[in-house]
């Protein structure tokens, strides 16, 4: 039990505030072990069917989990906010951030001249019934069609970005307890969605290539209800779906065409491979594209298509909550779609992160360090022990993020983001990682 915390109350509702209220204070810290429930029960006076009840709680609203041995532990990034909901450390003064994820502010377009523009439309403005804008889907659908992916006949809608798409998707076709599968390592954001809608992530093995289908069919086997699958620059990985790979995830998926398919198309316009969709596999689907990373994160919408059912669902659950993504947004991203200055910045700037990321790959691969990244913002270092790794880089001025936001069972890692690099900064970068990962003693595989 955390020294500084006590845990108190008399039923299972007021354990599990009294647990809660430490969590968003600070006092449990991520990774904290709760005490095993018969202590517990024996210090409160309780019986353990009630501490057991608590924790119960506690796991299905994602603020706790339970591994085997290491017993019931506080989750990175509990759903609670408060001082210590973020896992990520602060970076250091003068550190080099290479852990957020976020894409190169300096290749982001400029917003000004289009948002003056928008200011000065007279149209008539959308009223409470405002929805996914005809002309903004209209632009959609030979865009992504453009890409390979097979929309002509896909309903479409915009959301709030993809992590508010995914949580809908999953909102309207599962319900809590369910298991999702979701590639391992991967993206930290859906892990804490799942938890905190009570679903069961179930690990999907990844390479550079996508997910493994053979542990994609013994997630299925395991019964599971939905699968999150991301199409290209896989977060943290970097991984993109080859063709090859996708006629063989799209055989698997066939075996089980009434579970939910998600494709994420993480980076979208700033991945340099082409779209290899696993679109037709199943009854239900959709393919979610974010404006985030290649016109900035404060663009909060992604285009979503999928079967006519799944998008109906969408937009219906969207109508009882949010309402609509803002039309000032909507009709921005249509503008920055029809601009050609900015579509030829933004191929600019997918070809700046992938110089980037294959430089310090190659500079990692040259001193014996196993790194993956085929796409997008980041890449994955394998490492004996992350914590020693994060830590050793912290000393040497750069601040990455720890594997263990990603991972379930995969082996540890750290995830590294280019967007912050220079070209100059790749090789010092590169030797400071190979220092870390394999200090004076450890041997470096292959050599």
């Amino acid at each position: 039990m955390a020294e500084q915390y006590q845990v108190s109350g008399s039923t299972a509702a007021s354990i599990s505030e009294s647990i809660e209220a430490g969590v968003r204070r600070g006092d449990w810290v991520w990774g904290a072990a709760l005490p095993p429930i018969r202590m517990l029960a024996d210090q409160l006076h309780v019986s353990p069917a009630t501490v057991s009840k608590a924790y119960q709680d506690l796991r299905q609203r994602g603020i706790v989990e339970t591994s085997g041995r290491r017993g019931t532990r506080i989750r990175p990034r509990p759903p609670v906010a408060g001082p210590r909901a973020e896992l990520r450390l602060p970076v250091p003064a003068g550190a080099v951030d290479l852990s957020s994820g976020d894409p190169d502010v300096r290749l982001l377009p400029a917003l000004g001249p289009h948002l003056r523009a928008l200011s000065d439309v007279v149209d008539p403005p959308y009223g409470y019934a405002a929805g996914a804008m005809p002309e903004l889907i209209d632009a959609a659908r030979p865009r992504l069609e453009a890409d390979g992916v097979p929309v002509a006949d896909a309903a479409i809608t915009v959301t709030n970005g993809t992590l508010d798409a995914i949580e809908r998707l999953l909102t309207t076709h599962l319900r809590p307890g369910d298991p999702v599968a979701v590639e391992d390592p991967g993206w930290a954001n859906l892990l804490d969605l799942l938890a905190a809608l009570g679903l069961t992530a179930v690990p999907v093995s990844v390479d550079d290539e996508g997910p493994l289908p053979d542990s994609l069919m013994a997630a299925l086997t395991a019964g599971v209800r939905a699968a999150v699958i991301t199409t290209r620059a896989q977060n943290p990985t970097g991984a993109a779906v080859t063709g090859e790979r996708a006629a063989a995830l799209r055989e698997v998926l066939s075996s089980r065409a009434d579970v939910l398919l998600i494709e994420d198309d993480h980076a979208a316009e700033l991945s340099g491979v082409p779209v290899h969709c696993l679109i037709g596999a199943t009854r239900s689907w959709a393919f979610i594209r974010s404006a985030s990373k290649p016109f900035g994160p404060d663009l909060r919408i992604a285009v979503v298509a999928g079967d006519e059912a799944t998008i109906a669902r969408v937009a219906g659950r969207m109508r009882v909550g949010a309402g609509w993504v803002s039309t000032v947004l909507q009709r921005l991203l249509l503008r920055l779609w029809q601009d050609g200055d900015v579509t030829a910045q933004i191929a600019e700037a997918g070809r700046s992160y992938d110089r980037r990321r294959h430089a310090l790959r190659e500079a990692l691969t040259s001193r014996g360090v196993k790194a993956y990244g085929q796409t997008g913002i980041n890449l994955w270092v394998r490492t004996p022990d992350e914590t020693r790794l994060v830590t050793a880089l912290r000393d040497a001025g750069y601040a990455v993020a720890p594997g263990s936001l990603f991972r379930i069972d995969a082996p540890p890692g750290v995830r590294i983001t280019v967007s912050p690099l220079d070209d100059a900064a790749i090789e010092p970068l590169a030797e400071s990682v190979a220092a870390a990962a394999y200090p004076p003693g450890v041997s470096i595989p292959g050599r």
